[in-house]
């Protein structure tokens, strides 16, 4: 098997899970990845394509998913059997702060001398605590790290230091060898995104390269639902304060000043290179408006015919014209809004500012040009929201329901609700300045993150209340949601009556546990409590996933041959000709 320059490593939330006792709540429940986390980000794809087109061998390790599926998977054993020039770890979102460290500290306990970086948002907001840390070597700080990671592994893998200086690294933080920090200013935040590739042709090569499908597999359920996304832009025009990818933080954290867009052609050519061996549906990630309307129907335009099924969102009202064009490029697209909230008031302290008559005037055009179906995300845990304003936000969904799918025997329109958690996102404006948003920060440094995410229930994780909510009532207000959420569902015929009564069952049974925590960690003597924690365990594993809603929910239909494997087989042989060929070339054989 071939050796790797580069091991890309993506821990789980918490190493180990399979030991711990820990009730995770919906954290998960409206993400296509288990309260594990085990969804890579897509950086990883484009770091390892960007890399191997450059003359570099990448190899990425789903560890949360091989931990995941088996019990009896040695993830220390897994480190340890390759011997890369270095690791790469994602420390993108935050709920991976346990995991990252861990998978770095195991790293550095086998080799000491491989050096170890570290990436992604959260790393990039944290880059001091981490360089600090005798197991991380290198933070690469901003949103694309496609060229300073290829420009530090040229420095790593050059003989006799022939490669570049640490200090022309750009976006680079590193301590020498006198333990001086030295934080290497962001001056790589490209200004378009022609310079990645997102077809996952990668991928594909590499599973026949390394013969490990099951390491590259980038959430559990992905062979049963196999969802891509195409990436439009990194960057945002919109700027809600409780976002870390708000345009605010962007410029303030990750150095970029003007969103990045994939230019519409490109972005139409990924979309069909999936399409080559991917029947599956696209998410495209991003509303398209962002970069103007031309760029919009252009992508429209060179995308249509592709996939049927893309799956598109809007970050507020769309005109029926712009509707009808999605129609015509996918006439069985999906369209997601996330109102965040029925008050108008509490949207617009969020962030997002636009009317309940506007939006269901977009809900309704949508459906009028054929939208397949149009999904609506709630969120609990907002500026400026009590426990009554969840409520409120139930029964605007009945009124919603009432409207848009009493008449039909196809309902279209589905709601979701679940809480902000369990962090609010570091770098975001309410993460930086959160009394002035009215909320009080629990956790803020990355060590107390860490820490709270081995506590035993997700309230105890939550790294935040707001003056108009505590973290118990925002538990209970997560629960009395989504209990009148999902019996709300079953009237609208949203999902079946038994898939009803099983999802009940599940959130009266987190209810039930969330309480029999609150009541082991009263107790004083810690090994009493530990003991009492461990023997809900069986209990708790059972409640972790599917909490408010069945996340088959969120899926929209595919057909029986998901995956094109001829084609898939194909790319595998091109790829296994090129390298032999490259090898006799090496070796002189014509």
């Amino acid at each position: 098997m071939p050796r790797s320059d580069l091991v890309l490593l993506h821990a789980p939330s918490v190493y180990d899970f399979r030991q711990e006792s820990i009730l995770y709540g919906p954290v998960s429940d409206l993400v296509p990845s288990t309260p594990v986390f085990e969804m890579y980000p897509i950086g990883f794809t484009t770091m390892a394509e960007y890399l191997e087109r450059h003359g570099f061998r990448v190899r990425i390790i789903n560890l949360a998913f091989r931990m995941l599926k088996s019990r009896r998977f040695d993830a220390e054993k897994a480190i340890r059997r390759q011997k890369p020039k270095a690791f790469g770890i994602d420390l993108h979102w935050m709920p991976h702060a346990h995991g990252a460290i861990e998978v770095a500290k195991l790293v550095k306990k086998h080799y000491p001398d491989t050096p170890v970086i570290l990436g992604g948002f959260s790393a990039s907001f944290f880059h001091k605590e981490l360089i600090a840390r005798p197991e991380v070597d290198y933070v690469l700080r901003g949103d694309s790290t496609e060229v300073p990671l290829h420009l530090l592994m040229q420095h790593i893998t050059a003989p006799n230091g022939g490669g570049p200086a640490l200090a022309e690294v750009p976006n680079l933080t590193w301590q020498d060898a006198n333990g001086t920090i030295h934080v290497n200013p962001i001056t790589y935040s490209p200004p378009d995104l022609d310079h990645v590739l997102l077809d996952y042709s990668y991928v594909v090569k590499a599973v026949a390269r390394y013969r490990d499908m099951a390491s590259f597999i980038p959430f559990e359920d992905w062979l049963r639902y196999p969802v891509t996304a195409a990436l439009t832009c990194r960057g945002c025009t919109h700027d809600c304060n409780t976002c870390g990818g708000s345009a605010t933080t962007m410029r303030n954290v990750y150095g970029r000043q003007e969103v990045a867009f994939r230019s519409p052609e490109s972005l139409a050519h990924d979309i069909r290179s999936i399409a080559r061996w991917n029947r599956g549906p696209v998410f495209v990630l991003g509303d398209i408006r962002q970069a103007g309307m031309d760029y919009a129907y252009k992508f429209l335009e060179a995308v249509k015919g592709v996939n049927d099924q893309l799956m598109f969102e809007v970050f507020g009202p769309a005109s029926c014209g712009f509707l009808a064009k999605m129609a015509e490029a996918a006439p069985r697209f999906t369209l997601e809004l996330s109102p965040e909230s029925h008050d108008e008031q509490v949207r617009a302290a969020f962030g997002r500012h636009y009317s309940n008559a506007t939006m269901e005037q977009t809900i309704q055009d949508a459906l009028d040009v054929g939208c397949q179906r149009f999904d609506l995300f709630f969120m609990i845990g907002l500026p400026e929201q009590t426990y009554d304003s969840v409520m409120g936000t139930v029964d605007y969904c009945e009124h919603i329901m009432e409207k848009f799918n009493a008449n039909t025997e196809n309902p279209r329109v589905i709601p979701f609700i679940s809480p902000f958690a369990p962090f609010l996102d570091p770098g975001s404006k309410v993460f930086v300045n959160p009394e002035a948003y009215g909320y009080r920060l629990i956790h803020r440094t990355l060590e107390e993150h860490r820490q709270a995410l081995v506590q035993p229930s997700w309230k105890y994780v939550l790294n935040y209340e707001t003056k108009w909510m505590s973290r118990d009532e925002i538990v209970a207000a997560t629960y009395e949601a989504a209990l009148r959420f999902n019996r709300m569902k079953a009237r609208y015929s949203l999902v079946s009556r038994a898939q009803a009564n099983a999802t009940e069952a599940r959130i009266k049974k987190a209810i039930r546990l969330s309480q029999q925590v609150d009541e082991i960690m009263a107790i004083e003597d810690e090994a009493r409590r530990l003991k009492l924690l461990q023997a809900i365990k069986p209990q708790v594993d059972t409640a972790n996933t599917s909490t408010v809603c069945d996340k088959r929910e969120l899926e929209v239909p595919v057909g029986l041959f998901k995956l094109n494997i001829p084609r898939a087989a194909w790319i595998f042989l091109s790829d296994a000709v090129y390298n032999l060929l490259g090898q006799k070339r090496k070796a002189g054989v014509t």
